[in-house]
């Protein structure tokens, strides 16, 4: 059964050896959707300094997020291999949150975006507010 298993994702790893995000069939697509997401771009950069963070640390550094929304996006980054979620077995739970490696190199990325758009954050400002006809001139 673990040889059918490797066999299935060397046959998948093989097929998407690069991802095509116009492709509707390429799981790119969907990764990508949980990376750029609101809260997915807040979480990878709430964690992007290497530090690992409770759940409560996270909802509180994260205003807006409701504890829902934080749960299934820790999730889904969870299953993409961005975040490593470490549980322990004490009561009450306590569990922890942090970057994998691909984590790391992706909320560099993510983090570089919300910089540029933190820098340059008047400009935008300024073009939201002219009329759309202007905009296309």
């Amino acid at each position: 059964m673990e040889n059918n298993l490797q066999g299935s994702q060397n046959g998948m790893s093989r097929l998407f050896e690069k991802g095509d995000v116009f492709s509707d069939k390429c799981p790119s697509r969907d990764i990508l959707k949980h990376v750029t997401s609101r809260w997915g771009v807040l979480v990878l950069f709430a964690l992007k300094d290497g530090e690992t963070q409770r759940f409560s640390e996270l909802r509180r550094k994260i205003l807006g997020v409701s504890e829902k929304m934080l749960a299934q996006t820790l999730q889904a980054l969870e299953t993409d291999g961005f975040v490593l979620r470490t549980s322990y077995p004490v009561v009450p739970p306590h569990v922890e949150y942090s970057l994998t490696e691909l984590g790391l190199e992706v909320s560099v990325r993510v983090a570089s975006l919300a910089d540029w758009i933190e820098d340059n954050l008047t400009d935008i400002l300024s073009a939201q507010s002219l009329p759309s006809d202007s905009l296309s001139a």
